[in-house]
């Protein structure tokens, strides 16, 4: 009998690469280190014949690929947003879309809290200047910057990153947390993680130090932009790590140029890997290429749940544990 035949459309892990091999004939073009810029067509004419594909934040896969493609069974991201999935074409073609959550909570608060204390206390502005060589006297306010301990910190949303990123300011700094969600918590999970509920408005001018966590929509798109930058202090910061599109990165620019915010830490941009030109030339900011998760451990982990995504839905026919549509499946049976 012949085993379906997937597409891995990003570089992956050698052993994960194997294991997929054990139950799938694998067409693995990136291997463990070339990434592939796919455009529609050379992705749908790569896709032909196959029964699933694993891709991260990229390749797009909409109605129309998914027309050129009427063998493709499942679509399985190791990464947590999907917004480069159309999950109601995907759910309408009867096609099983999963993605990868709760791996990477731990790793990605890490990183945002480090990007929020590297904003605060001026580490690339400084280290610029060292590596320039203009570091030749010692002043008492040198890079002074804004504390951490103590501080109010502000978490827009409030889901698994955000509550992880919460419990590291309350219990290892000492913060007073805001929060604003969409929804609230649970009176018990905000009494501990020490959380209170604010309307948006009053987390922007009350934040020290504002961490965005929120998922990308349509909804989400330019959440924070000029009017809601101008709420804030002079002295915050504002750090994202959620998806490029949620904060209006020429707006943030240009309060970072006027200094009208102190600083900015960002993971993520619009248009990425496209960066605004004028996030590039303000000394106050803090950029890096979309790596909050970048943990070997962590990215090992995220590409091995895709692989049991797609192991479970076409080679055992099981239920994949992180399914985004599972009632594809109830169709199918």
């Amino acid at each position: 009998m012949s085993r379906p035949r997937i597409l891995v459309a990003i570089p992956v892990f050698a052993e994960v690469l194997a294991r997929l091999g054990e139950h799938f004939d694998v067409d693995a073009p990136c291997g463990t280190d070339t990434t592939i810029d796919w455009t529609a067509d050379s992705l749908a004419a790569r896709l032909q014949g196959a029964a699933g594909v694993l891709v991260a934040g990229a390749p797009r896969i909409d109605a129309g690929l998914l027309d050129a493609c009427p063998g493709l069974r499942a679509v399985c991201s190791m990464a947590v947003g999907y917004n480069n999935i159309d999950l109601p074409a995907c759910t309408a073609a009867g096609v099983l879309v999963s993605n990868a959550p709760d791996v990477l909570t731990e790793t990605t608060a890490d990183f945002g809290f480090a990007l929020m204390m590297a904003a605060a206390r001026r580490i690339t502005e400084s280290e610029h200047f060292l590596r320039a060589g203009r570091w030749t006297h010692w002043s008492y306010d040198l890079f002074a910057g804004a504390d951490v301990h103590g501080a109010t910190l502000g978490v827009l949303g409030m889901g698994r990153i955000g509550q992880a990123i919460a419990r590291r300011g309350k219990g290892g700094f000492g913060m007073k947390v805001l929060y604003h969600n969409r929804s609230r918590l649970d009176a018990a999970i905000e009494q501990q993680l020490g959380a209170q509920w604010v309307a948006k408005d009053e987390l922007l001018q009350r934040a020290d130090h504002l961490v965005i966590v929120v998922p990308y929509s349509a909804a989400s798109h330019h959440l924070v932009g000029a009017a809601e930058l101008a709420l804030m202090k002079p002295t915050a910061t504002l750090t994202n790590i959620a998806r490029g599109g949620v904060v209006d990165d020429a707006a943030l620019a240009q309060a970072l140029r006027e200094r009208r915010i102190a600083a900015a830490g960002l993971d993520v941009f619009e248009g990425e890997p496209a960066v605004h030109p004028g996030l590039l030339t303000v000394p106050n900011v803090v950029l890096t290429p979309h790596i909050a998760s970048a943990s070997l451990p962590t990215r090992r982990a995220m590409a091995d749940l895709a692989a049991t995504n797609l192991i479970a839905v076409l080679a055992i026919e099981g239920t994949p544990p992180t399914a985004l549509n599972p009632e594809v499946l109830d169709r199918r049976s």
